[in-house]
């Protein structure tokens, strides 16, 4: 993150004057950050393991059914790291498809996925027109749907694009009361933005709704009528170096991308100084820390009817 290009769009400029973005300027701010930093957010994720060694694209490609799931859809695939693990963990026979509105993240993952196995569409997740209806088995989102908004439109296509009995399976934010550790990172980042560019933060990027569990399950109610609906909790967390740690942690973090390079040094050193401490051998010359994150995993399944 050293050489981080500072951003500057239509939707920080809206928020900072204390007024509510609309959804055209947050897609064209996600795709700004995407377009610089293509695939950052993956390098976290993918370092990040629960207590029985599993990270989140693990977990979440869990609840993949491999004798019945014919047809798999990543929506917002972004660099591609789910469809890769999907790719090396199900049959060559499984139909492997991917969707994102940045072409830069999907040259990443088509650089990636070589080969042809997997197909890749660019396009919004609410307008999925390439696929057409009740195609499609089983839909995963890795940690995207709580950057959407407004995100029924988003629910409805991906309810348009399921069989019946079909799956679909997301993981989001999960609660910060079972990761304090968390909530100091985030507090931290936010602080520093915030003296930078005063009101940022005002409004969520994305709709707050997806980041509780039981607005989460009345926004899928509202979508997936007689569905059975799942959600579970768990905590992903990475250890290492105290400031190697804090720069993989901040990256994860939209927030960051805005703050100027001095800014994010001194971020980084306070992060660095945050961080939990895990107990190691006395005998090594510098601290281990660790980062923790709570993730939801919501699995949903769509009646046969």
């Amino acid at each position: 993150m050293s050489d981080l290009t500072i951003l500057r769009t239509e939707w920080m400029d809206i928020m900072t004057r204390g007024q509510r973005p609309n959804p055209s300027a947050l897609r064209a701010h996600l795709r700004a950050v995407h377009e610089i930093h293509a695939g950052f957010t993956e390098r976290c994720a993918t370092l990040c393991k629960d207590e029985t060694g599993r990270s989140s694209y693990r977990w979440l490609s869990e609840a993949v059914r491999p004798e019945i799931d014919g047809v798999l859809l990543d929506v917002a695939c972004g660099s591609g790291p789910l469809l890769d693990l999907c790719q090396r963990r199900f049959s060559p026979e499984m139909r492997l498809i991917g969707v994102d509105m940045s072409s830069h993240e999907l040259d990443l993952a088509q650089q990636r996925l070589p080969g042809g196995r997997v197909e890749l569409y660019e396009g919004q997740a609410d307008a999925m027109t390439a696929l057409p209806d009740t195609s499609v088995d089983v839909a995963l989102c890795h940690w995207a749907l709580t950057l959407m908004d407004p995100v029924i439109p988003v629910l409805k296509e991906i309810r348009r694009v399921l069989k019946p009995g079909g799956r679909f399976a997301a993981i989001v934010d999960g609660p910060t009361d079972i990761c304090q550790s968390y909530k100091r990172v985030n507090d931290i980042v936010f602080s520093y933005v915030e003296e930078e560019l005063p009101g940022y933060g005002t409004f969520d990027l994305g709709d707050p709704r997806v980041r509780n569990k039981a607005s989460l399950i009345k926004l899928i109610n509202e979508v997936f009528h007689n569905s059975e609906i799942t959600v579970e909790a768990g905590v992903v967390s990475m250890d290492g170096d105290p400031h190697t740690v804090a720069e993989d942690a901040a990256g994860f973090f939209y927030a960051s991308f805005i703050l100027s390079n001095g800014r994010q040094q001194t971020m980084l050193a306070d992060l660095a100084k945050t961080l939990d401490t895990v107990p190691s051998n006395p005998a090594l010359s510098q601290p281990i820390s660790r980062f923790s994150m709570p993730i939801n995993r919501i699995v949903v399944d769509l009646s046969k009817d």
